[in-house]
């Protein structure tokens, strides 16, 4: 089980990089008054990065509510 664990997680890593360098256009985001300009390279990885931490955070506050 650890070895298949291993194994998803480094083609899931391998994916990632081949999706990240296949889009490095530009984008521009609009919201309300501000327009950003940034590289998807650099949009991809803070996004991940973002939905692993809610998704942790979510994952300990149900683990600490089930056990308080």
């Amino acid at each position: 089980m650890k070895k298949f664990k291993l194994t998803l997680s480094l083609v899931l890593l391998g994916l990632f990089f081949i999706i990240l360098i296949q889009n490095s256009n530009l984008v521009t985001y609009k919201f309300l008054f501000w327009e950003i300009s940034i590289s998807q390279i650099i949009l991809l990885p803070i996004i991940l990065l973002i939905g692993f931490l809610l998704g942790f955070s979510a994952a300990h506050w149900k683990y600490r509510e089930k056990n308080a």
